[in-house]
């Protein structure tokens, strides 16, 4: 059998084409489109889709599909009634760190929009994550992210009154939460259990963020406390999926090989 279509021989990666070897004709564009993105560079405008098509020899609604993926797969971006060249994706380490600490590590600008800030009882099933009564008073603060103002997240933020009983008053929505914890407040984070998923975003979701309802997002579930073990908040952040990667460093654990 022939090496895979677009695949290099001997690449430790199989391309997505059947063993049987038969492309289909969306793939192939995609293909080849993918190939013309490395040539224009990010920013760049996309011909035209009767051009592409023209010139990939397809159908229109072929080449659309082949375009779609590659939105979904954050290589292109729509901008005005034109499609361009996506940068590369932001990558956001698994650690216990800021959304702010990650962007900037990366030469972005962060930034957050407030959508609100609302406190409440709380609920039992809430309570029990952060330690709390139910009924106790806790904040719901819920921030869309930026990244150079283009929005990439939603963010979500549970944490009791008693432990940030000013929030309201002295904290600016749009800077880090975790800075305002440690800086201003004294409270140092010891660990956190995360949870990672995909997702589609509901209506609410999409149009907060801006993207189409179909668009597969990542949604991390923490649970972070403070160094004496206390709970401190539980955190709900929808990332888009075509705009961020996550990464980690793993080791051995002590006493294993």
């Amino acid at each position: 059998m022939e090496f895979m279509y677009g695949q290099d021989p001997g690449a430790p990666v199989r391309s997505g084409v059947p063993e049987h070897g038969r492309i289909p004709k969306y793939y192939a564009a995609k293909v080849e489109i993918a190939a013309l993105l490395a040539e224009l560079g990010e920013g760049e405008v996309l011909p035209t889709e009767r051009e592409l098509a023209a010139r990939f020899e397809v159908s229109r609604e072929t080449l659309r599909q082949a375009l779609r993926e590659l939105v979904l797969e954050g290589r292109l971006r729509r901008a005005g009634r034109g499609t361009v060249v996506a940068g590369p994706k932001l990558e956001q380490p698994l650690a216990l760190a800021s959304y702010t600490e990650g962007v900037r590590g990366q030469g972005r600008r962060p930034g957050r929009h407030l959508v609100g800030l609302d406190r409440f009882p709380c609920p039992p099933a809430l309570a029990a994550d952060l330690g709390l009564e139910a009924g106790d008073p806790v904040w719901h603060m819920e921030r869309v992210l930026l990244a150079d103002d283009e929005r990439v997240g939603l963010e979500s933020t549970y944490v009791a009154l008693a432990r940030v009983p000013d929030l309201a008053a002295d904290f600016e929505p749009d800077s880090s939460f975790y800075a305002y914890l440690r800086e201003r407040l004294g409270i140092a984070f010891g660990d956190a259990d995360e949870r990672l998923e995909t997702v589609l975003a509901t209506p609410r979701e999409a149009l907060l963020i801006g993207t189409p309802g179909a668009l597969p997002m990542l949604l991390i579930h923490r649970l972070s406390r403070d160094t004496g073990g206390r709970p401190l908040e539980r955190v709900r952040s929808l990332y888009r999926g075509d705009r961020f990667s996550f990464t980690t460093h793993l080791g051995t654990p002590a006493g294993r090989s």
